[in-house]
């Protein structure tokens, strides 16, 4: 099937799709032909990136929506209202909501440390199984959820403890969901990017990006929508029988700093 035509009739849904690699993961998705929830925390980024997809393939509805991926409540309240709107639930997730709050170890607050767990560890938990409880619950044939976690989860990062053991735990939470997901046909990988260029990093030092470039082979940062070819691989129908795997992409060679207060 072509690649511009290959998600006709699929229903997605992408978290933290207002920016970055959310945004650019759903401009791709919208391209191929499928119908988006662009979920965000922030409505206005979620508006933003709704204008930017496009929509003129056959049966193709978009839709924004505000979700904190922290909150069960607000998560059930998401997978109800798409549910509501399209009468199944999505058939392709990417968990892509994440945040930083970089701090030396001796440094770092509790609160730091926690709202980091929480949006990127305990909301890619509660997005997969929210997702998957739907899916089974409707006898959906077969999905895909794809999370993004980061090389930093592997390598560790000086001034990142709490991102790198979030992202550390999203690889094992996304093996043990492809294992337990796997008898009700639902795919589970991991996304595992370098240094991006995202709203995230616009708080990092020029300094510390140009060191950051100076240990990638190519020289310099990527970009959100390189990203996606990697997820393409997972929730294409041709990865049919991929699951509980990970790839990595644009990572540097050795771990570097990151922004500090």
């Amino acid at each position: 099937m072509a690649a511009a035509t290959r998600l006709i009739s699929r229903l997605t849904l992408v978290t933290g799709g207002g920016s970055g690699i959310g945004r650019a993961v759903c401009q791709r998705l919208a391209s191929e032909g499928a119908s988006v929830v662009v979920a965000d925390i922030s409505e206005e980024s979620a508006n933003e990136t709704l204008g930017s997809l496009q929509s003129n393939l056959r049966g193709q509805v978009h839709t924004a929506a505000v979700v904190d991926v922290s909150s069960k409540e607000s998560i059930k309240k998401l997978v109800t209202s798409v549910q509501t709107r399209y009468f199944q639930p999505p058939s392709v997730c990417v968990n892509a909501a994440g945040i930083t709050q970089d701090d030396f170890l001796l440094n770092m607050e509790e609160e730091q440390f926690d709202k980091v767990i929480q949006i990127n560890l305990k909301g890619s938990f509660l997005i997969t199984q929210a997702v998957a409880q739907a899916l089974v619950a409707c006898g959906a044939p077969k999905g895909s959820i794809i999370t993004v976690g980061s090389i930093v989860g592997k390598v560790g990062n000086i001034g990142q403890a709490n991102y790198a053991a979030s992202k550390a735990g999203v690889e094992g939470l996304t093996r043990t969901a492809a294992k337990e997901l796997s008898r009700f046909g639902i795919r589970c990988n991991c996304v595992l990017p370098g240094f991006i260029t995202t709203p995230m990093t616009d708080k990092v030092p020029e300094k510390v990006i140009s060191k950051i470039e100076s240990l990638v082979p190519l020289g310099r940062m990527g970009e959100p929508a390189g990203q996606f070819h990697i997820t393409d691989a997972f929730h294409c129908h041709s990865s049919s029988r991929t699951s509980d795997s990970y790839m990595c992409r644009s990572a540097p060679a050795t771990p570097t700093p990151a922004a500090f207060k």
